[in-house]
């Protein structure tokens, strides 16, 4: 096992760790350690809302979560020589649910996927489901089952959510300037457009004092990705993967969490992974100057990961950018794969789930979305491809009609 750089108690929040997480970007940020080139260590992340939702059948826990806390992210971690300009080349070794431990924390042998509410943030199809659900998983070795779920089995694709560097002062106040200017176009949306700046519940590591006051008032909020990588969700990032980080800051301050045993393309319901806390194995080294080099100046890049499951057929749902009061609109790629995705969610409730359970497996299972046709007007074409193999009945359209029985119910609201 390499050296655990970043440790977490599962038993105490992380506002109770001996060395806390941040839950925030800032490059004030002071690193936890320092690794030369070539270096291979342990990251202990704790699962994104740390300890608040549980293993049981209500789904109270997701519509009251307070997004002011997340997330918990381990590290950073300099890397000595990294200077603004480089690249930072980040090799996921491993990564996988906490080791030898069952317990009420996710991550602890289950973990859980939620939709959230639309007051709360809400996901890819709010408007359709408004309310908050939960779906627990349970882990078996490398496959995840769900009581919440019937009928449906499948490999994850564990990968860290978010991995990222940290920003410069100037690429944040970029960051805070951009987002707070998309906000006051329409200051009042439910959702919002963008999170601001939260001093209040923030985590800066080991910042204090005046340092941490200051550095509380501008820091980012975790949620979106950005230049430095964070909240990517790409379940592709997973064992095998390498990924190329631009460097902004002197260190480069790399920092990761978020883990998911597994999660479709999109992450649709923004709590649709299924989420966990665990370990993460990283091996680390740099490019001189590799940003100008390469021309990666704006976003990482990436290789994938060489271990996902091998699922050979799927039934392939198709959306065009066309809404459902049958509106046209133009080359529109978000609506389109929105449409893919609701199509495949009516398609499910023909062999007994409910939509918000099809909203669910969505967000979870290992779903494939590409954007297939995006250059002929004035529809954009997107399509879902969901592996018939997952589920113990034959989902495939047939002369016989679907297999319709009970699926049981996912976790509700009381």
């Amino acid at each position: 096992m390499p050296e655990v750089l970043f440790s977490v108690d599962q038993s105490r929040s992380f506002y109770d760790q001996a060395v806390p997480p941040h839950n925030r970007w800032h490059p004030d940020i002071p690193p936890v350690a320092t690794v030369r080139p070539g270096a291979e260590f342990r990251l202990e992340c704790r699962e994104w809302f740390d300890g608040m939702v549980h293993n049981d059948d209500s789904a109270n826990d997701i519509r009251d979560l307070d997004l002011s806390i997340v997330h918990p992210l381990s590290g950073p971690v300099a890397v000595e020589g990294a200077q603004p300009g480089d690249l930072l080349v980040v090799d996921i070794l491993d990564v996988g649910p906490v080791p030898q431990e069952t317990g009420p924390v996710a991550g602890q042998g289950w973990g859980y996927t939620g939709i959230f509410a639309k007051s709360n943030g809400g996901g890819f199809l709010t408007e359709r489901f408004p309310d908050a659900y939960k779906a627990v998983w349970d882990f078996h070795g490398q496959i995840a089952t769900s009581r919440h779920l019937p009928g449906v089995r499948f490999t994850g694709i564990t990968h860290p959510g978010m991995i990222g560097t940290a920003p410069s002062h100037d690429l944040l106040a970029r960051w805070n300037a951009r987002e707070a200017e998309l906000i006051a176009t329409d200051p009042d949306r439910v959702p919002p457009l963008a999170l601001p700046p939260e001093p209040q519940r923030a985590l800066l590591g080991t910042l204090e004092g005046d340092a941490f006051e200051r550095a509380a008032q501008e820091a980012a909020r975790t949620a979106p990705p950005r230049e430095n990588g964070g909240n990517q969700d790409i379940k592709n990032l997973t064992r095998g993967a390498r990924i190329f980080l631009p460097v902004f800051v002197e260190g480069g301050k790399l920092s990761a969490g978020d883990l998911h045993f597994s999660q479709g393309d999109g992450e649709i319901t923004f709590c649709g992974a299924i989420e966990m806390g665990g370990y993460l194995d990283l091996g680390v080294d740099l490019i001189k100057g590799g940003m100008q080099t390469y021309g990666v100046t704006t976003n990482p890049v990436f290789f994938p990961g060489n271990v996902e499951p091998r699922y050979s057929e799927f039934l392939t749902f198709v959306g065009i950018s066309v809404d459902e009061d049958g509106r046209q609109h133009y080359l529109d790629s978000h609506l389109a794969y929105q449409r893919a995705c609701l199509n495949a969610i009516e398609y499910l409730t023909k062999f007994g789930y409910s939509p918000e359970q099809a909203y669910l497996l969505l967000g979870a299972a290992p779903v494939e979305g590409r954007f297939s046709g995006v250059v002929d007007i004035p529809n954009s074409c997107a399509t879902l491809y969901l592996p018939t193999a997952i589920f113990d009945f034959d989902i495939r359209p047939s002369a016989n009609g679907p297999q319709h029985a009970d699926r049981g119910n996912c976790a509700r609201t009381s």
